[in-house]
């Protein structure tokens, strides 16, 4: 029996628009069917066709905007539509705050069933833009000369960029002077159809309060054509440089980084501050890209965790310690798991750094950590998370359940993994007080939150 949906392909409608997807999309109901309409907006009234029909929804392009939302703006960035980089240009920085309160709200009601949790407006930016200490700039070539920037959405098409709205300028000037001398001295960009050709990105990484900056170029060889040449005018032209890598990714893959780095000229490492914690940072360190507002994520986890100074605290996902030697300032004592070795010996290079006696780091899975030093009489006053996207293991979850902490700190990048986690640990015991979203990537759909959980 065929279904007779109510919008075919090559439709031209008129449609309401109620909601915006995770990736930044309009969406509108047809009879409710549910068609996903890129660049629309809540509350807006627009003509759109029809672009394609599944079964449950369907997609469309935004032909006219017939009643526009109060929120609606000209995006600033001249390659906004073309590029994958931003969702939510086109959405005032007052739209996007509420947008991303109301996808807090819901997840938490319609995933984690969670009624009465209080959720506060979001905490956001003064200045929301140029915000991001590390570019990551695929390269390729285009009439001989080689080309670098975004990908356009949903495709490997380069869309070459001279400056990103999101970016610390520093890092776009960067990006220029390495892609020209490159290009001056006869680097070919890696073509990933034919597996040849050297350059695959450059990385530039660059502290907010430091003003130190690291290059990596993302080679597909060692064999890099004049090499200390490069090196030595890459030198000359970048102010603040304190760091030139090579790294070597020989793989057919869209992984970025390569496992062999060599470091061509100056440091391993920079430096940089998230408040009074000071952080080296390796060119494979994951470090938060906007440091402004971790502080303000972190003061928020800090305020959560309420620390006397007799506490015991475990960091379950403690990457290179960020949270751990923030809580280290007010606990008696704080372990932090993280299953990447790497992230553990950055994390025990920063505890060293700041004079940080009471952080103890292990590499492993957390699930299997933590009932480990529990074994070993390990009791936890407070648990924090801090989890991938996918949100905690169940291991991780039942392992809390049994420890019965007295609080929980969740830190997510993921509102819909915080909300299934949420509702686990409260059919476990514990209830959810307060939500605080915290705004890390103004221009985006991505919102960040923490929860204070306490054992009932």
């Amino acid at each position: 029996m065929s279904i007779t949906l109510p919008v075919q392909k090559n439709d031209y409608i008129e449609v309401d628009f109620i909601d915006l997807t995770h990736d930044g999309a309009g969406v509108a109901k047809v009879d409710g069917y549910p068609l996903f309409v890129a660049n629309a907006l809540p509350g807006e009234k627009a003509k759109i066709k029809v672009t394609k029909v599944n079964k449950g929804y369907g997609f469309g392009r935004l032909i006219e905007v017939i009643e526009k939302s109060q929120y609606r703006v000209d995006a600033p960035c001249p390659i906004y539509k073309e590029c994958g980089g931003c969702q939510l240009q086109h959405l005032s920085y007052e739209g996007q705050m509420v947008a991303k309160e109301k996808q807090v709200r819901e997840v938490l009601t319609r995933i984690g069933k969670l009624e009465n949790v209080k959720v506060h407006p979001v905490l956001g930016m003064e200045e929301p833009w140029r915000y991001r200490n590390k570019a990551q700039v695929p390269i390729g070539d285009q009439e001989g000369g080689l080309i670098g920037g975004f990908y356009q959405q949903r495709t490997h098409q380069i869309i070459d960029m001279k400056t990103c709205l999101i970016q610390q300028e520093k890092n776009d000037e960067v990006v220029q002077i390495v892609k020209e001398v490159c290009n001056r001295f006869g680097v070919r960009a890696y073509d990933e159809a034919k597996h040849k050709g050297t350059l695959r990105h450059i990385m530039v990484r660059y502290g907010l309060v430091t003003k130190e900056v690291m290059v990596v170029l993302v080679a597909r060889t060692s064999d890099l054509p004049n090499k200390n040449k490069i090196v030595m005018e890459i030198v000359e032209k970048v102010g603040g440089l304190k760091s030139v890598i090579l790294n070597v990714n020989a793989k057919k893959t869209n992984v970025i980084m390569g496992d062999e780095s060599e470091v061509l000229w100056g440091e391993e490492v920079i430096y940089d501050y998230i408040g009074e914690i000071k952080f080296a940072i390796s060119s494979r360190s994951f470090y938060q890209v906007n440091p402004d507002q971790t502080k303000v994520l972190y003061g928020k986890a800090l305020e959560y965790a309420d620390l006397r100074g007799e506490e015991t605290v475990i960091d379950a996902y403690c990457g290179i310690g960020t949270i751990s030697l923030f809580l280290a300032q007010k606990a008696r004592k704080v372990y932090g798991v993280e299953i990447v070795p790497e992230a553990i010996e950055d994390a025990r290079r920063n505890a060293e750094l700041n004079g940080i006696v009471n952080a103890e780091f292990a590499v492993g899975e957390a699930e299997t950590v933590i009932p480990r030093w529990y074994e070993s009489g390990v009791q936890a006053d407070v648990l924090v998370v801090d989890p991938p996207r996918k949100g905690c293991d169940e291991a991780l979850l039942r392992t809390i359940i049994e420890m019965k902490p007295k609080k929980v700190v969740y830190v997510s990048c993921n509102p819909a993994t915080l909300a299934r986690d949420l509702r686990f640990l409260e059919d476990g015991g514990y209830k959810t007080v307060e939500v605080q979203p915290v705004d890390m990537f103004p221009q985006t759909m991505h919102c960040e939150a923490v929860a204070k959980i306490i054992l009932k």
